[in-house]
C-alpha cells in the first residue's frame, strides 16, 4: 500500500487543531494517567446520544483479572443470525472506556445493522501488557458463548477498534490462530497501533502539530509496558510476526497526518503478500482520531466516508 499525506490537512481539521491549541490542553504525558483518563472523558462523552438504538445495556462478566464491563448495542434489525462486531477503544492501552467510544459503538451498530459489544478492558499501568489483550480474549469468549442472547452468529463475529484497540483487534487476531478459541471472521484496524512507528515515515512527518505527538505515544508505551522487551512481542505489535497467514480478512483505515499511519499501510501489505483478502483506506487529510469525529461540534464528512467504505467491506465478505 502506498499512504499518502495532502499538502495540507483538511479545512475542518485545521479548524479543529487551532481551537484545540487555542484551549492550552495539557499533553498527556504532561499529568497523571487519572488525570488523563478525567480529561479525556470530558473531552469525549456527551451528555446524550445522537443515535438511539432497540437496546445498549452494560454487562459484568468474568474476565481473567477481576470483574470486565462490556456493552451491548442491538440495532433492532431483524434475524437471529447477524454478524457481531466486538470493539475495543483507543486511548494508548492508558485511557479511554466505552463511554468515550460510545457514539462510534452507536453508529456502527445503526448504519452496519449488526449488534456491537463494546469492551471496558484493563487499563495500563494498573493493567500492563498483556492483561488488557487477556480481557479481550475473555470477551470474545463471552459474545461466542451469548451469541443466541444477542441474536448473533458465532461464526461471524467481527473484531475491531482503533488505535490502540486496533492493535488489540489484530492482536487477537493473531493470539487466536496461534493459541486457538473462538472463530474470528474479518478485523475492523482503524489507524491501528501494530508495530514501531518511530522506525516510519510518517512518524516524523506527523510527530508534532496534529493531535497525537510524539511525547503523548512515548508516555503510552512507558505506561503499557513494563520491559523494552515486551514491545517486541508479537501479540502486542503484530506487525513484527514472521508469518500473518491464516489470519482474517480485514479492513486497514489510515490517516496522511498521523504519526501511525505507515505502520498500518505496512500491515495492510503484509497481510496482502501472506495471502489475507484486505482492503486498505488512506484518509490523506484526516488526523488521528478522525472515525471518532462524528457529532458536534466536531463532524467530519470525511469521518462519515470511513464509516461507509468500512460497513461496505464488512457486508460484502460477510453477507
Amino acid at each position: 500500500m502506498t499512504p499518502s499525506r495532502s499538502d495540507e490537512p483538511h479545512p475542518d481539521v485545521q479548524a479543529f487543531l487551532e481551537l484545540y491549541e487555542s484551549l492550552d490542553t495539557p499533553e498527556f504525558s504532561e499529568i497523571s494517567p487519572v488525570e488523563a483518563r478525567q480529561m479525556f472523558e470530558e473531552m469525549r462523552v456527551t451528555d446524550e446520544p445522537d443515535i438511539e438504538l432497540a437496546s445498549v445495556e452494560d454487562h459484568t462478566i468474568d474476565g481473567p483479572h477481576g470483574d470486565l464491563v462490556v456493552r451491548s448495542y442491538d440495532p433492532g434489525t431483524q434475524g437471529e443470525d447477524r454478524p457481531l462486531i466486538l470493539y475495543f477503544h483507543g486511548g494508548g492501552w492508558v485511557v479511554g472506556s466505552v463511554d468515550t467510544h460510545d457514539g462510534v459503538c452507536r453508529k456502527l451498530a445503526n448504519d452496519t445493522g449488526y449488534p456491537v459489544v463494546s469492551v471496558d478492558y484493563g487499563l495500563a499501568p494498573d493493567h500492563p501488557f498483556p492483561e488488557g489483550l487477556e480481557d479481550c480474549y475473555a470477551a470474545l469468549e463471552w459474545v461466542a458463548e451469548e451469541a443466541d442472547e444477542l441474536r448473533a452468529d458465532p461464526d461471524r463475529i467481527i473484531v475491531g477498534g482503533d488505535s490502540a484497540g486496533g492493535g488489540l483487534a489484530a492482536g487477537l487476531s493473531l493470539l487466536v490462530r496461534d493459541q486457538g478459541g473462538p472463530d474470528i471472521a474479518y478485523q475492523l484496524l482503524i489507524y491501528p497501533s501494530v508495530g514501531d512507528a518511530p522506525a516510519t515515515e510518517a512518524y516524523e512527518e506527523n510527530k508534532e502539530g496534529y493531535f497525537l505527538t510524539e511525547a503523548d505515544m512515548e508516555w503510552f508505551r512507558d505506561h503499557y509496558f513494563e520491559t523494552e522487551i515486551e514491545m517486541g512481542n508479537i501479540y502486542a505489535f503484530p506487525l513484527f510476526a514472521a508469518d500473518l497467514s491464516g489470519l482474517p480478512p480485514a479492513t486497514v483505515l489510515t490517516a496522511g497526518f498521523d504519526p501511525l499511519r505507515d505502520i498500518g499501510a505496512n500491515y495492510a501489505d503484509r497481510l496482502e503478500d501472506a495471502g489475507v483478502p484486505v482492503e486498505y483506506h488512506n484518509y490523506d487529510d484526516m488526523i488521528h482520531g478522525f472515525f471518532s469525529m462524528i457529532s458536534d461540534p466536531i463532524d467530519l464528512d470525511r469521518a462519515h466516508e470511513a464509516y461507509e467504505a468500512a460497513v461496505a467491506d464488512m457486508r460484502a465478505e460477510l453477507e
